[in-house]
C-alpha cells in the first residue's frame, strides 16, 4: 500500500509489455503510487483499468489517451520515437520528471530530446537496467586501462521482433568506448562486414546486430588484443530488469534539480 508521500507516477505505453510491468512493479512499491495510464488513440485497452490489463486487478486508475503530468509526477515512457518526444515537450513545459526508455530514436530525434529533457529532471537510457549502467563503467575503464592496441567490437542479440538495429544499447556502448578513448564515435563505426572490406583499421569500432528467437538482450563488449582477449557481457533474461530500473530511476529523479541524467548518475557511478 502506498503512502501518503508516495512518488505519483504516470506509465505511457501502460497496455504494452513494459508497460503493464511497469504498473505491476509501481503498485507492489510503496513508495510509489500509479496516478494515470497513456495510451495511443483507437487502442483496444483505452477506457479499462490499468490493473486489470496489467493482471493484478484493478488500481482506480483509466487507460487513457490525454497526457497531463504535473511538477509532482514522474512518468514511465516506453513507447516509441514520435510519442515519446510529444511526452517530453509535455513534461518539459509543465515542469514534471520524466524517465524515457524508448528506443529506435534519430541523431536528430536524440539531440531534440536532449534538449527538451534539459528543461525539466529526465533520465533517457536506451537501456535502464542496472547492470548496463555498471557495465559502461565497466567499459570505459577497460578501454582507458587497455589502450589503443587493444581492438574493440561489440555484438548484441535480441529477439526477432525488434524492429531498430543495432540496439540503442549497443550504440551507446560504442560511445562510451569512443568517449574514453577521446574522439568521436562518427564515421568510426563499422556496422557489420561482408565481401572484402580490407584489414581492420585502428579506429574501427566494430557493432553487429543478431535477431532471433525470444531474446530480451544480450551485449558482449569484445577487447581483442595479441594473445589475450577480454569480453564483457550483459544478459537481461527478462524485461523486468528494464522496469525496475526505470522505477529506481525514477524514485531518484523526483528529488534532483532540473537536468538531464544518466542511469550511471542514478547509481552514484
Amino acid at each position: 500500500m502506498a503512502s501518503e508521500a508516495a512518488t505519483p507516477i504516470v506509465v505511457c505505453g501502460a497496455a504494452g509489455r513494459m508497460g503493464r510491468l511497469l504498473v505491476q512493479l509501481t503498485a507492489a512499491e510503496p513508495r510509489a503510487h500509479l496516478v494515470g495510464a497513456v495510451e495511443a488513440p483507437g487502442h483496444a485497452a483505452l477506457g479499462r483499468d490499468a490493473g486489470e490489463v496489467a493482471g493484478i486487478g484493478p488500481l482506480g486508475v483509466r487507460v487513457e489517451t490525454a497526457y497531463a503530468p504535473t511538477p509532482t509526477s514522474v512518468t514511465l515512457d516506453f513507447t516509441a520515437p514520435a510519442a515519446a518526444l510529444a511526452h517530453l515537450e509535455a513534461a518539459a513545459a509543465g515542469g514534471a520528471a520524466i524517465v524515457v526508455g524508448t528506443t529506435g530514436f534519430s541523431a536528430a530525434d536524440r539531440a531534440r530530446a536532449e534538449s527538451m529533457a534539459r528543461r525539466t529532471r529526465a533520465v533517457i537510457a536506451p537501456n535502464l537496467s542496472v547492470g548496463v549502467a555498471v557495465l559502461e563503467r565497466l567499459i570505459a575503464t577497460a578501454t582507458t586501462a587497455l589502450g589503443p592496441t587493444f581492438d574493440v567490437e561489440i555484438a548484441e542479440v535480441h529477439h526477432r521482433l525488434k524492429r531498430d538495429a543495432p540496439s540503442g544499447t549497443a550504440l551507446r556502448l560504442a560511445e562510451v568506448v569512443a568517449d574514453a578513448q577521446r574522439t568521436p564515435l562518427t564515421g568510426r563505426a563499422r556496422f557489420g562486414r561482408e565481401g572484402e572490406p580490407g584489414p581492420r583499421t585502428d579506429a574501427e569500432i566494430g557493432v553487429v546486430a543478431l535477431r532471433g528467437g525470444d531474446a530480451v538482450g544480450d551485449h558482449t563488449v569484445y577487447f581483442l588484443g595479441a594473445g589475450e582477449r577480454l569480453e564483457l557481457t550483459h544478459r537481461a533474461q527478462s524485461r523486468e530488469c528494464l522496469a525496475r530500473g526505470a522505477l529506481r530511476a525514477a524514485l531518484w529523479l523526483v528529488e534532483q534539480k532540473p537536468g538531464l541524467y544518466t542511469m550511471r548518475d542514478v547509481l552514484g557511478l
